[in-house]
């Protein structure tokens, strides 16, 4: 029998709804990444505030997210509920979020085996419920409504209000863990916990109420969401690069890169804070933005590698939702490529935005190696190799040889070049790349660091040197520039009661 719609060379292959909507749930979502698209549709509504609530110690577990948007009516929410109720080569609003119309479902179904959705506007409430033990039951795309359940009675729809949105998950058993026994609820709250310095990040810049972004209050069991923002802007010591403007398709992507501080000038909590949970050398590279919300974090898309020097350095990249398709925006929006024009441009930028970072560790060593005879090590780059060499000029080093006879200067000599070759830069950079801020020279004692200022204003008196040459060459200096509110005043006071040493 042929269907009277189908020509005698076609056949008609609808897929099993109970195989497909199995497959549906192991797209790649995570916990983190599915309650984000969640949220996405709470924004795209106009929602001021989203609330997340659960309960992980009942015999039935659940998370719902409420909203305060629009809502919708009975035919927006059976659209809605539908897989794939829109076309990704639909035109969208510059702030719509979502991409391909599955992003509820496939979230929510990747979490849990019964979504319900509660919607209210304009009066009216209007429910409906995928199950999918039912749907494999049966065997269909077949959506339950009431009264087949009361709305008013799942769990999490309490705080829904006159108008908004309320998705409840229930049947959790991907964000259960059977393997976790008694800590089960425990291994709920680790996960949860997770989620919300991710949705911290992902949407920082609605949290924090950025010009041109709504501003988005997010909760989590009553408490708020604070944003993280991972360029630091509000530290005085983050470096700012120009923005640049790139168009692709007759739509501008913007650009703008950023230098975290080094450690010494951020406390020791925001350091850490900054780093994020992979660390500075995992978070480098570009974030990049669809509409305000964030993609993709972490990666230079090849376009370099990862290395101790660039770590600081992040490039911040805001696209419109127009060019999903050429950013090849995947179902959960976490994943993006960049398209070729924007691809080269980047290549070019490359050097540009990681070179500042790259000075941040290494300018204090090329202004002293420049500018100060005070400095014990001198960085030499000879052929694309580096080493460091105790500097021959320094002033108290200068004077010793010249006490010397030839022979004991000889043998001095030989002692750098031994010292030179033992520097230990294996250790020091795994110490550094480590933890930084544990890497912390010994304390020069009091008397010593009195005999080392007054010996080498002493020096730099008889090359000439004045007052102004002398604080200006060791502010810049190891190991007065780190000591320096005791430093100043010795400086001040062997300056003007010495007497220049013969040299």
């Amino acid at each position: 029998m042929i269907d009277k719609a189908q020509g005698e060379n076609e056949h008609r292959a609808a897929p099993s709804a109970a195989s497909l909507i199995e497959a549906m749930r192991d797209i790649g979502y995570s916990l983190e990444t599915a309650l984000a698209d969640v949220i996405d549709n709470s924004i795209s509504a106009g929602a001021t505030t989203v609330s997340i609530s659960y309960d992980t110690s009942s015999s039935s577990p659940y998370l719902s997210i409420v909203d305060d948007g629009d809502g919708m009516t009975k035919a927006e929410l059976l659209a809605a509920l539908r897989p794939g109720s829109q076309s990704p080569r639909d035109a969208r609003g510059s702030r719509d979020l979502g991409r391909f119309g599955l992003g509820l479902k496939t979230a929510s179904f990747s979490q849990a085996r019964c979504l319900t959705v509660v919607t209210r506007q304009g009066g009216e409430t209007s429910a409906a419920r995928w199950d999918l033990d039912f749907v494999v039951e049966r065997d269909d795309w077949i959506l339950q409504l009431p009264p087949t359940f009361d709305p008013l009675a799942v769990a999490g729809v309490a705080g829904l209000a006159n108008k908004g949105t309320a998705v409840v998950w229930q049947k959790l058993d991907r964000l259960v863990d059977a393997t976790s026994g008694a800590s089960n609820a425990d291994h709920m709250l680790d996960r949860l916990d997770s989620a919300r310095r991710h949705l911290e990040l992902v949407f920082h810049r609605f949290l924090q109420g950025e010009k041109g972004l709504p501003k988005v209050r997010i909760l989590m069991n009553g408490r708020d969401l604070t944003p993280f923002d991972p360029f630091h802007t509000k530290s005085p010591a983050t470096q700012r690069l120009p923005v640049e403007t790139i168009r692709v398709a007759g739509q501008v992507v913007q650009v703008e890169g950023f230098v975290l501080p080094h450690h010494n000038k951020v406390s020791l909590q925001d350091w850490e804070r900054y780093a994020g949970e992979g660390g500075y050398l995992k978070n480098q590279g570009f974030y990049v933005y669809r509409g305000g919300r964030l993609i993709i974090h972490g990666t230079w898309f090849r376009l370099a590698r990862q290395s101790e020097l660039t770590k600081l350095a992040r490039v911040r990249i805001d696209m419109p939702n127009g060019l999903d398709s050429f950013w090849k925006i995947d179902v959960r929006k976490a994943s993006a490529q960049p398209p070729y024009v924007v691809r080269e441009r980047l290549r070019a930028l490359i050097n540009e935005i990681a070179n500042p970072s790259k000075r941040v560790f290494t300018a204090k060593g090329h202004v002293a190696t420049a500018d100060s005879k005070s400095t014990l090590w001198h960085r030499r780059v000879d052929k694309g190799h580096v080493s460091y060499e105790i500097n021959r000029d320094h002033p108290l080093l200068a004077h010793i040889s010249d006490e010397l006879t030839d022979q004991q200067a000889s043998d001095l000599e030989t002692f750098l070049k031994t010292v030179e070759r033992a520097f230990p830069v294996d250790a020091v950079f795994s110490d550094t790349a480590s933890d930084p801020k544990a890497l912390k020279p010994a304390a020069l004692p009091q008397d010593d660091l009195e005999t080392l200022v007054r010996l080498t204003v002493q020096v730099l008196r008889a090359q000439g040197a004045t007052l102004e040459t002398v604080l200006g060459d060791l502010h810049r200096a190891e190991p007065y520039c780190s000591s320096w509110t005791a430093v100043e005043p010795l400086i001040k006071n062997a300056f003007q009661g010495s007497e220049p040493v013969d040299v």
